[in-house]
């Protein structure tokens, strides 16, 4: 199927037995929409319907695309219902369901008093362990002997849930975490390519208006790391950096005391890669597209849309998709 084309949506979900983690009675939507984000939760949904008389449980919301013949029955969110709304006007009754991420019974958890993820572990490892509370499946996209181990040990403050460290976790050993939209949870390194690619002339999806923001004002363009007796500077000074000493006339520092080293990773190889990220955050666009569903919050997308100004690889940071005509997706993006 091609999505950049037109094609007809419709919307339903189904109830999920945590225990089989298998589909049972279905919920006509009438409409809707699904967030997803870039940390704490993650993922959330507001659904209408016409009838729901339960209250919490599992479910999973599923878009059917037909085009030309040709079909694609799509899961967009898995997770948890609230007790639902009702709205009556006359005879007419909607109800609205608000949805929680399947991350939501992690964040319920407190860790014990005195827990700690030690290191020299896989740090996929534990985070498989934090998340048994989770009924959906766990996977490592990555093979297992691949994946970091944590350099030093990280103790639960007060009020650590199990969520909370499973994010420490992460950011130590730079993976991320994707909730796909069946439900399953998947532990991955950040992408270092694009996974996909949006132009005007071969992959048109973006509609012509672009929202695009520079900030510039606290840019870095030099970075201080300092852990223990380690320290690093970095320095960007090349004249086609708009944000670069050279480019500015002036120097703008940051600097951070404690820092998340990857496995294998020097002192400076780690300043060079946080001036980087921190410059990276100084452009930021929002659109709206066609929905595609391949992209994910963390994905990396190619834009070349020049004429807009969007023209490079740009990290999706948040997605709204609307549950109407061609699943419209409102993207915010900031530049790699």
């Amino acid at each position: 199927m091609e999505w950049k084309k037109g094609y007809s949506a419709s919307y339903y979900a189904r109830i999920i037995d945590p225990v089989a983690w298998r589909e049972t009675e279905r919920i006509e939507i009438t409409g809707g929409s699904i967030n997803r984000g870039e940390d704490g939760l993650r993922d959330a949904a507001d659904i209408d319907t016409t009838k729901y008389d339960v209250g919490e449980q599992y479910i999973r919301i599923y878009l059917d695309a037909k085009q030309s013949g040709t079909s694609q029955h799509v899961p967009l969110f898995t997770g948890l219902t609230s007790k639902p709304k009702r709205k009556i006007e006359g005879d007419m009754e909607t109800v609205t369901l608000q949805c929680y991420s399947m991350l939501k019974p992690a964040s319920d958890v407190l860790l014990d008093r005195g827990y700690y993820a030690p290191s020299g572990i896989l740090g996929t490892t534990i985070i498989q362990d934090l998340l048994k509370v989770v009924p959906a499946p766990v996977e490592v996209i990555e093979d297992k002997e691949k994946a970091p181990m944590l350099r030093t040990s990280i103790i639960a403050e007060s009020g650590e849930t199990r969520l909370t460290m499973t994010d420490k976790i992460l950011n130590a050993i730079d993976w991320m975490l994707r909730i796909k939209g069946d439900g399953t949870l998947q532990l991955m390194p950040k992408p270092e390519e694009a996974d996909i690619s949006f132009d005007p002339l071969e992959n048109d999806v973006i509609e012509p208006s672009i929202d695009i923001d520079y900030d510039w004002y606290a840019a870095p363009n030099v970075f201080r790391a300092t852990e223990d007796d380690m320290s690093a500077i970095a320095k960007d000074e090349s004249p086609d950096s708009p944000l670069s000493t050279v480019s500015r006339g002036r120097e703008i520092w940051a600097e951070e005391t404690s820092c998340n080293l990857n496995a294998g990773e020097t002192i400076a190889e780690y300043a060079v890669r946080r001036l980087k990220e921190m410059q990276s955050k100084s452009i930021t666009a929002s659109y709206d597209r066609r929905y595609h569903p391949d992209v994910y919050v963390g994905s990396l997308v190619r834009l070349h849309y020049p004429r807009q100004g969007l023209d490079g690889v740009f990290e999706v940071t948040s997605q709204k998709i609307k549950l109407g005509h061609g699943a419209n997706t409102n993207e915010e993006v900031v530049k790699k």
